[in-house]
């Protein structure tokens, strides 16, 4: 296993009694494994055509930044409500422990433009699934998605049915 991965840190009852959060801050404080988490969910994308990165608040910004970077695109922010301004997109959806919403503005990419909806955790599907149907208002074509990690035995991955690609740097 890579040796980001070894520094993920689970916190129980965070934030609510009976989930586990997967604490990706040491492997962000460190140069070499955050650069290495970074290829890890690169790699994948690098010879495909993709014209922004879809990153998902919070973590996924984190991720979706220098991910972009890396793949020398541009960034589009999917927000939570309340955060941007302008004519704005929002779509709702159910998490494992409530309910949220993110939006993204009008007009943040052209129609037809391919995007790759990056995230930090994949658990039951809810935000991705959110993430791809807020693209799709928006115009875009899903390259895919990738996540730093996903927690298999939640299942989320089964609810993904686009034909575009998921990937997981680390599978849990």
């Amino acid at each position: 296993m890579p040796e980001w991965t070894q520094l993920i840190r689970d916190v129980p009852d965070f934030p609510r009694p009976g989930i586990v959060f997967k604490d990706i801050m040491p492997v962000l404080g460190k140069a070499s494994a955050f650069a290495a988490a970074i290829e890890d969910m690169a790699r994948p994308w690098r010879e495909l055509p993709i014209d922004a990165v879809l990153a998902i608040e919070a973590r996924g910004f984190l991720l979706g930044a220098p991910l972009a970077r890396a793949l020398e695109v541009g960034l589009v922010p999917l927000r939570k409500p309340g955060k941007l301004p302008g004519i704005l997109l929002e779509q709702r959806y159910a998490l494992e422990y409530g309910t949220d919403a993110l939006v993204a503005q009008a007009g943040a990419l052209t129609p037809g433009q391919r995007v790759l909806l990056v995230d930090d955790v994949l658990a039951t599907g809810g935000t991705l699934l959110a993430a791809r149907a807020l693209a799709q208002r928006l115009g875009a074509q899903i390259a895919g998605a990738s996540v730093l990690m996903e927690l298999g035995f939640l299942g989320g991955r089964a609810r993904w049915t686009d034909a575009a690609p998921l990937h997981a740097a680390l599978v849990v």
